[in-house]
């Protein structure tokens, strides 16, 4: 039996001898400590994509061909591209009621021709009835009667660019030709107790077919 150790024995001395790698490290061949590399391995590169330009076609085909269909739908089913039309007779009426100028409205005017917009309105100085048409070419013209004095509306309406080109004559009434901004044109009839102005970027025809169809 072998003798007991003692209990304040120290534990052997793992410390190699000098020139020598610690017992828990690994070694090489020749005994040297084994070389580690800190750097992580390189990730690994994407593979290229497998699609073919056909079928990023064919993919993007997919995708416009319900797009297409809804817009047909639209377009001939809800009348996409229809003028939204209003009715302005509320609004002749109630600048009728208000008395303030005589009020015209056009009449005999063809089918083609849409109201888009109407509105009477009291503004400073006085009030105004505005009509907005669409013509039979899908142009925009507005008709504005107003007993706002002409020296403050024409230049508020026209802008700076208004310059008088002459008088003409529609219906009986003789009217003033005027340039507007941008490419507008208008056509102007001055009475005492109100102003008409009739302008937009429509053609010289359509402007007086509107204008003569006063009443």
């Amino acid at each position: 039996m072998e003798p007991a150790q003692p209990a304040d024995r120290v534990p052997a001395d793992r410390t190699p001898p000098d020139g020598q790698p610690p017992a828990d490290v690994p070694t090489g061949p020749g005994g040297e400590p084994a070389a580690t590399d800190p750097t992580p391995p390189p990730a690994p590169k994407p593979g290229k994509s497998e699609r073919s330009p056909k079928d990023m076609a064919i993919s993007l085909l997919v995708l416009l061909v319900p797009i297409a269909l809804l817009l047909a739908f639209y377009r001939g089913f809800l009348g996409g591209d229809q003028a939204t039309t209003v009715d302005p007779a509320p609004a002749i009426e109630q600048a009728r009621s208000a008395n303030t100028f005589p009020v015209s409205q056009p009449q005999g005017l063809g089918s083609d021709w849409s109201t888009v917009s109407a509105r009477y309105q009291t503004v400073e100085g006085g009030a105004n009835l505005r009509l907005g048409y669409l013509t039979p070419e899908g142009r925009g013209v507005q008709l504005l009667q107003s007993s706002v004095p002409a020296e403050r509306l024409l230049p508020a309406e026209l802008t700076g660019q208004g310059q008088p080109q002459g008088p003409t004559e529609l219906a009986g009434r003789t009217w003033q030709l005027y340039t507007a901004r941008g490419n507008q044109q208008a056509l102007v009839l001055l009475e005492p107790t109100r102003t008409v102005i009739v302008i937009g970027d429509a053609r010289d025809n359509e402007l007086r077919e509107l204008a003569g169809s006063l009443r």
